[in-house]
């Protein structure tokens, strides 16, 4: 696996060659910095832990620093990545140009809030009818049964918080990376809000 540790910058539009008009959601990608790396003989598997965001060490707890090798600047965002098929060292950087051989990718990240929704919002529950008088155009309607076992079972579809979950979008097509600018575009939607953290891996389906 490759990957990296992003910034979702928003949506726009770019042209191909051919005249084709392609919406796209732009990462950005600031220099990530290997800081540590778990090995099958000392953890019991391979990974390699990426940092991303720059900090000052005055602003950092002992605990965070702890994690950081002599020579290598504390980072905001730590992600430990299984199986990394690139060969590095600690203190060396990556680019965006560790995804210039794929062409798709899976973005993760964290989906926007909605709040405490309703059945129709958070499930697409049809409702009832909308004429007058009905008195159920919105509402879950029964939960429970009135024969055994006469009570809500666990796992019924009603009303509660909706959004702020961990959200993995797969198979988005790479249509340009700006090396220059740090930047990967992708053709497709990406989860969370405008400058928030992603992370972007090679896809795992394709």
């Amino acid at each position: 696996m490759v990957g990296l540790i992003g910034k979702k910058v928003g949506m726009t539009q770019v042209f191909s060659d051919d005249g084709a008009l392609t919406s796209v959601t732009v990462i950005k990608a600031t220099a990530n910095v290997v800081v540590g790396i778990r090995t099958a003989e000392n953890d019991g598997y391979s990974a390699v832990i990426l940092g991303a965001d720059e900090m000052k060490a005055s602003r950092a707890t002992k605990p965070h620093l702890g994690q950081f090798k002599e020579g290598v600047t504390p980072r905001k965002k730590l992600v430990e990545m299984r199986d990394f098929d690139l060969e590095c060292s600690i203190g060396d950087s990556l680019g965006v140009d560790v995804f210039a051989d794929f062409a798709y990718v899976d973005v993760v990240g964290t989906s926007k809030g909605k709040g405490y929704q309703g059945v129709v919002k958070r499930y697409g529950f049809g409702g009832g009818r909308k004429t007058h008088g009905s008195k159920f155009h919105r509402t879950a309607g029964s939960t429970g049964q009135n024969t055994y076992p006469g009570k809500t079972l666990k796992g019924r579809k009603m009303a509660g918080r909706m959004g702020g979950d961990r959200i993995t979008t797969q198979n988005l097509r790479i249509v340009r990376i700006d090396a220059e600018n740090e930047l990967i575009l992708v053709n497709g939607s990406v989860p969370g809000s405008r400058d928030s953290i992603v992370v972007i891996r090679d896809a795992k389906k394709k």
